[in-house]
């Protein structure tokens, strides 16, 4: 209830003062516009600055990074993979063992006809 009162009181004074002193106030508005506008204009600028850094910094880290890590949830699909592969490992198997079957004994014709010499 204070504060109240007291922000009352302060915004009633405040308000009669730049009714009073509007010269004054106009003076001193002109004499702090231009410094708040360098320093916003430098912290502007430097945090634009950082901003390129740490944009740079973090596409180099990525370019060094050839594979990020596994997203999460990413068990199944590997233990998925993983299953694919055996599968495969299994068929190469077993070409490999009906093409040893099937291979031609010599002294049988392979189909190529031998150049004379």
């Amino acid at each position: 209830m204070v504060a109240l009162v007291g922000g009352l009181i302060a915004l009633l004074l405040g308000i009669i003062g730049i009714f009073a002193w509007w010269d004054e106030f106009l003076w001193l508005l002109k004499g702090v516009i231009p410094p708040i506008l360098i320093l916003g204009g430098v912290l502007a600028t430097y945090l634009g600055a950082e901003e390129m850094k740490d944009k740079k910094r973090a596409e180099s880290e990525a370019a060094m990074e050839p594979f990020s890590p596994a997203p999460a949830g990413g068990e199944e699909e590997a233990e998925r993979y993983k299953q694919e592969v055996a599968d495969l490992k299994a068929k190469l198997a077993a070409m490999e063992e009906s093409e040893k079957a099937e291979e031609v004994p010599e002294g049988e014709a392979t189909g190529e006809e031998e150049k004379p010499a």
